[in-house]
């Protein structure tokens, strides 16, 4: 089943990509149907959010899964943008540099293509966002921001890869050293005792004393937002990977078991999991879609530790997570979709990308079906 939704998936991204020729799609779809973003001061089409490095992402991996040629000429065609961009300093004031350059110009090294340079630039943007007494990476806004300074969020930890990459690349500790500060921090202040998560949390910029936490997406500062648990999930199992002695994948576990808590018996998430018994509230495909990501990434774990039998619980949950997905939400089923994944949430709070299809669900879709369908090994091992 997965196989042949892998197949399907692959031919709607290529139809997405007919629709969207050079152009960037925004972070969300319009009535389904993705168009070319739309940001300040440059021409639609443009790279300029913080998720176009899903869109490359999406394309380097289509090639890579189907063999066809078109997809890396695409995906090759949007490189010098990213370089462009830094060069720029265009809407990059913020911590998602490793969702915006890992899958784009590092993952291009995996078709035969060298954007290491652009990259490495990244990284160290990146860096400049670490505040030391802190330990942790700034998420959002200028650095002197009294309101983001010292904030962070749970999104974050699939950024640390980058760094990861970065350092050894350079042979460079202060990167990874700066990494395993901010995942470590993260799990001590993100995750709360009832193992669910915070989306956000502040930081005293100047001491490194921890304040309080609080939400931008979820219901409220104290409920559990969905897309940041599965974020949690994904994220410290993948950094268990970097450092496998400091309990993120215990971590990543205890996250993991209380997501599937709070799925519905058909395994598509609610936007917010204190939510998930109240009638109407939306779905939040893309978060079910990363949780199965991390699902994978546990189990894979686990069975390298010869922990067969738990592997195969998380594995069997991932399983569960992908049949709901592709049963309630494939775009390619849906007339006039040109999306992969249908009825997510960008922001419900802003009413941003209600129940529609967003670059990120895509993307992780397609990875989570590339790895339970094939053993496809993801962007995020930018090692190998």
């Amino acid at each position: 089943m997965f196989e042949a939704a892998l197949r399907e998936a692959c031919a709607q991204l290529g139809r997405c990509l007919d629709d969207l020729g050079a152009h960037s799609p925004g972070d969300t779809s319009v009535a389904n149907r993705f168009q070319p973003s739309a940001w300040p001061g440059v021409p639609h089409g443009t790279n300029g959010s913080w998720t176009a490095g899903f869109w490359t992402g999406l394309l380097w991996m289509a090639h890579e899964l189907s063999g066809e040629a078109r997809f890396a000429e695409a995906a090759r065609a949007q490189l010098p943008g990213y370089a462009l961009r830094l060069d720029a300093h265009y809407l990059l004031d913020h911590h998602d540099l490793g969702f915006l350059y890992l899958p784009s110009c590092v993952a291009a090294r995996r078709s035969g293509v060298d954007a290491r340079a652009t990259a490495l630039r990244a990284a160290d943007l990146l860096m400049k966002r670490y505040l030391p007494r802190a330990g942790v990476i700034q998420a959002w806004g200028q650095l002197d921001d009294p309101a983001q300074r010292g904030r962070i969020i749970i999104d974050c930890l699939l950024n640390l890869p980058l760094l990861h990459w970065a350092s050894a690349e350079r042979g460079d500790d202060s990167l990874r050293d700066a990494a395993l500060s901010h995942a470590l921090r993260s799990q001590q202040y993100l995750v709360r005792s009832d193992d669910t998560s915070f989306h956000t949390f502040h930081f005293d910029a100047t001491t490194g004393a921890p304040r309080h936490g609080t939400t931008q997406q979820g219901a409220s500062n104290d409920s559990c937002w969905a897309r940041g648990q599965a974020w949690g999930v994904y994220g410290f199992a993948l950094n268990h990977r970097f450092a496998p002695g400091l309990g993120f994948l215990d971590t990543a576990e205890r996250l993991a078991r209380r997501f599937l808590q709070g799925l519905p018996a058909h395994g598509v998430a609610c936007w917010d999991l204190s939510l998930a018994d109240v009638p109407g509230e939306p779905w939040d495909s893309s978060a079910s879609a990363i949780a199965a990501c991390g699902l994978i990434e546990i189990a894979q774990l686990l069975r390298a530790e010869g922990q067969a039998e738990r592997a195969a619980f998380y594995s069997a949950a991932a399983d569960r997570l992908l049949t709901g997905l592709l049963q309630h939400c494939a775009g390619w089923r849906t007339a006039g979709s040109n999306a992969l994944l249908l009825h997510s949430v960008y922001s419900k709070p802003e009413a941003l990308g209600v129940d529609e299809a967003c670059l990120w669900g895509d993307f992780f879709f397609l990875e989570a079906l590339a790895r339970s369908a094939r053993g496809w090994a993801p962007f995020w091992h930018p090692g190998g």
